[in-house]
């Protein structure tokens, strides 16, 4: 694709950035078995350690994104990846679970890159291929999501955990060097907003426009759902097939078909409703905790369930995300700012409830919270109606 302001290349290059620097939040999640032995600490403990990680990143969100509306977004791309850096090189050293924990949360808060590039991308993107460009980079958001998750599981089989954060810290600086040569200058340049009233402003433009409101809603349950499964699976495993951190990473390869579909439902999304598409992201989503539900303690039953899981995903946050790029461009950092906090703020919700369910309940506790999430997604989608078209402009 090529249009006035960017091209297949430079799209590209975002979807990989966007995948590699999200990455970073996932690596704890096949991997809190390891680090619970390692810092003899319970598994609940683990997953509050990776409930801080999401908290984190939806606090950098809100806090950080919004200076996309004030700054050159390269340059703050730039200096955000510089801080993630130090933060997984913290979690690599880190001595202690405590020390752990507090590095795991600067993770979060500064991995926040890829919630500037995506808006950086709809900005860029012509009107009427905006979806399209949507759909491109959040398939690389998904890939990194997928890829970190088998990642990591295979690489703390075979040496210590702790390497994982070295490794994405190289990742992470070799992307930064690419980027500081290839990434496009904002041509907007540096706007005379003051920081203060850009936060003041996030309550406003929430309670101004109703499909904001919806598309927080749908995120912060459909990715809700999504951790669910994520933070327990590996525990999952364990107790019932006595599978260690390599299975969990390699069934998180299922999730290429959320990576092939984005782009997919990026033009459903530009020739059709985005109504439609969420509520197919819903859909996909429940069938998948009907399928664990069921047929969860059957290894074919786990994998049809993540493919449908990954799919709703999928659906509903290039949804989502088309619709939040669509309402405005003087705001468009400040609205994905409010989006992606809910998003992460219910991904750190399902994270702390799930493990919380397997630790008293096993595995129909963790379904029986996937759906409540699923129960509250229905309700938005039918009560804040997302728009049947989207707004080219």
């Amino acid at each position: 694709m090529q249009n006035k302001y960017i091209g297949t290349k430079t799209v590209t290059l975002m979807a990989v950035a966007a995948g590699i620097i999200v990455a970073n939040l996932n690596f704890i999640q096949p991997i809190e078995g390891l680090i619970a032995s390692s810092y003899g600490i319970s598994k609940a403990t683990v997953g509050v350690v990776a409930m801080l990680t999401q908290l984190g990143y939806a606090f950098g969100l809100l806090l950080i994104v919004p200076l996309g509306d004030i700054f050159r977004r390269h340059r703050l791309i730039e200096t955000m990846m510089v801080l993630s850096i130090v933060a997984l090189l913290a979690a690599y050293l880190a001595p202690s679970m405590p020390v752990f924990a507090v590095a795991s949360t600067l993770i979060g808060i500064t991995s926040v890159a890829p919630q500037i590039i995506i808006p950086y991308a709809g900005y860029l993107a012509a009107p009427m291929h905006r979806g399209k460009v949507l759909g491109t980079v959040l398939s690389g958001l998904l890939t990194g999501i997928l890829l970190s998750r088998s990642f990591a599981g295979l690489l703390a089989s075979v040496v210590p955990w702790q390497t994982v954060y070295l490794i994405a810290a190289i990742f992470n600086v070799c992307l930064l060097i690419v980027l500081h040569k290839f990434l496009p200058v904002d041509p907007r340049g540096h706007n005379s907003l003051n920081y203060l009233h850009v936060i003041a402003s996030l309550p406003r433009l929430l309670k101004s426009q109703p499909h904001l409101q919806g598309a927080a809603i749908n995120g912060f349950t459909l990715f809700g759902v999504s951790n669910v499964l994520w933070s327990t699976l590996a525990f999952f495993l364990a107790a019932k097939f006595h599978y260690g951190s390599a299975v969990a990473g390699l069934l998180g390869l299922l999730g290429i078909t959320g990576v092939l579909f984005a782009p997919i439902i990026g033009r459903l999304v530009d020739q059709y409703s985005p109504r439609l598409t969420v509520g197919a992201g819903i859909l996909f989503s429940s069938l998948a905790f009907i399928v664990f539900w069921l047929t969860g303690h059957w290894l074919i039953g786990l994998i049809v369930g993540i493919v449908l899981l990954d799919l709703g995903t999928q659906f509903g946050q290039v949804s989502n995300q088309a619709i939040v790029q669509s309402l405005s461009h003087e705001a468009g950092s400040r609205n994905n700012s409010i989006f992606m906090f809910a998003y992460f703020m219910g991904g750190a919700l399902g994270t702390f409830s799930s493990t919380w369910a397997w630790s008293h309940y096993g595995w129909n506790g963790v379904c029986l919270v996937a759906a409540a999430f699923l129960v509250v997604s229905a309700l938005g989608h039918f009560i804040w109606k997302e728009p049947a078209t989207l707004v080219r402009g």
